[in-house]
């Protein structure tokens, strides 16, 4: 989340992702505020389907980098390097972080899970 706009993933629309298989930014008509941040969609039909299931359509690890999260690190992701796996979204801080995840992302998701509780602690202190 932008700490000085409240925008998630910079205002692109998380279900645009999976609706359209493209990064889209989302309308100010069409917010909603989820999590503590406020989302943005491109119609209302998205902006239903993320209030509905916000844990599907929502970045995994709140948006971080899950490469450098396996590593032990909070790295940002940026909406425009992403990847949809296992039905979730995910996204990236370069396209090699990308292209890194898609050739192992079993690999890469046991450690960044592991490591995410820890890290998602630290983030909140």
């Amino acid at each position: 989340m932008n700490r000085f706009t409240g925008l998630a993933i910079e205002g692109y629309d998380p279900v645009a992702y999976f609706a359209d298989a493209r990064p889209m930014v989302g309308l100010p008509d069409f917010e909603a505020s989820e999590a503590g941040a406020v989302w943005r969609f491109r119609n209302e039909g998205n902006r239903a389907s993320f209030l509905a299931h916000p844990d599907i359509y929502g970045p995994q690890f709140g948006g971080y980098d899950p490469i450098y999260l396996a590593r032990g690190v909070t790295y940002a992701g940026d909406p425009r390097y992403w990847l949809v796996s296992g039905q979730r979204l995910y996204l990236f801080g370069s396209k090699e972080s990308r292209d890194a995840f898609a050739a192992d992302p079993q690999h890469v998701l046991r450690d960044a899970t592991s490591r995410w509780p820890k890290l998602e602690q630290d983030l909140a202190q």
